[in-house]
């Protein structure tokens, strides 16, 4: 092996007497170290994304939210509540109460909004101050709202406006024969205090109120609620949280991380990924091709060469291993290369915004240490199979003759 990896180096490093060979294993070269200088350059793209992304929903997002598993809502006692409060490894807590509401203003309407009733600590356990881009946050015991950029953009309401209040519809429970819309919907007026922007998505979607008001709204008990959302001490581990919640609140409640509550979004952001690394993977294999062109155009012109060798005692192994690892050698060499430039590019863009998405927002990138792997393995692996393919077309009546 020391002897093929020796000629390897010396075919690798030496130029051929034919221009044409070495024109193509220029080529070669370059093909394999653009190939993985893209593939992880598009790597850390989407990885950038992906944390542009998720920092806007990561902001509203507690540590832990409990879940009912059966329902709607699910009850919780005084004793409950004091069995939370003496958690080693929660902070604090907010009881959520969560439902469609029906919004109109003036003369228009909009069907598809959640109230989201938060109590006193939610700002404890989230970070919404970070988020309001017009107004301020709710006060307890009133009829404040705080909606969503698109809510109030498709109502064209204000903040603060008390001339014109704000009416939210909820369907009342029950049977029997409705003659007015009195007996069809509780109704509550509301004042706007503030809008928040975090996505398109939840600014579509969300109104934040009192939780007393949303409980009236929706006709629910004191001790009724949707959801607990946790903010966790620092030392504290999910695992140890889940655990203490999980004993106090038990099998009524299923708990979610952030990355459980954003299933769906993470979901698609992977999908893509994947897509991405198989399309540029793809573009691998085909510059691959070259290297394989490469190293049979160099075998047919070594062929004088390797009948000496062959001569002189070297097994059709020992040949055959000469171009294996010469391709390899190619691949993983130019895959290096590769990874530094990309590197190189990916710095620039972190460090001097060298792309823009708008005039004040650079194109996100994020260098990841699992993305340099992912390149670095996937073209020595590939470039050992091209290499493999290769050297395997060696055979005894090909050097003798």
């Amino acid at each position: 092996m020391n002897f093929s990896l020796y000629i390897a180096k010396r075919y690798l490093l030496s130029k051929s007497s034919n221009n044409a060979i070495n024109f193509i294993t220029i080529i070669a070269a370059i093909g394999v170290i653009l190939g993985s200088a893209s593939l992880f350059i598009v790597l850390s793209g989407f990885a950038g994304l992906k944390d542009f992304t998720l920092q806007f929903t990561s902001i509203i997002d507690p540590d832990l939210k409990a879940e009912t598993s059966v329902g709607k809502t699910f009850l919780i006692s005084e004793n409950e509540f004091s069995k939370l409060n003496q958690l080693e490894s929660v902070a604090s807590y907010s009881k959520i109460i969560e439902e469609r509401v029906f919004i109109t203003f003036e003369d228009k309407s909009y069907p598809n909004a959640y109230i989201k009733g938060v109590d006193e600590n939610f700002e404890i356990v989230n970070s919404i101050d970070s988020v309001l881009v017009l107004g301020s946050w709710i006060t307890q015991k009133t009829n404040q709202i705080v909606s969503g950029w698109g809510i109030a953009n498709n109502l064209s309401f204000g903040v603060l406006n008390y001339g014109k209040r704000i009416n939210l519809y909820v369907p009342k429970p029950g049977k029997g024969q409705i003659t007015s819309a009195k007996q069809a919907f509780n109704t509550f007026d509301a004042v706007n205090v503030g809008v928040f922007d975090v996505n398109e998505n939840l600014n579509d979607k969300y109104i934040y109120a009192p939780f007393d008001m949303a409980r009236v709204l929706l006709n629910y008990k004191e001790n009724e609620v949707t959801a607990i959302e946790f903010k966790l001490k620092e030392n504290a581990t999910e695992e140890q949280a889940r655990k203490e919640i999980t004993s106090v609140l038990g099998n009524k409640i299923k708990l979610k991380n952030s990355t459980q509550l954003n299933d769906a979004l993470y979901k698609m952001l992977n999908t893509e990924n994947l897509a991405v690394y198989l399309i540029f993977t793809l573009v691998i294999i085909i510059a691959l091709f070259n290297v394989i062109g490469s190293i049979i155009m160099m075998i047919l012109d070594k062929k004088k060469t390797l009948k000496t060798l062959f001569n002189l005692g070297a097994t059709i192994s020992n040949i055959r291993n000469i171009f294996f690892l010469q391709g390899s050698l190619m691949t993983i060499v130019g895959g290096l290369i590769g990874l530094v430039l990309g590197c190189l590019i990916v710095w620039l863009q972190k460090t001097f915004s060298l792309i823009m998405i708008t005039q004040s927002l650079p194109y996100p990138v994020t260098l990841k240490v699992e993305n340099l792997i992912i390149v670095f393995v996937t073209i020595s692996i590939l470039g050992v199979l091209a290499s493999k393919i290769a050297s395997v077309r060696i055979s005894k009546n090909l050097v003798e003759n």
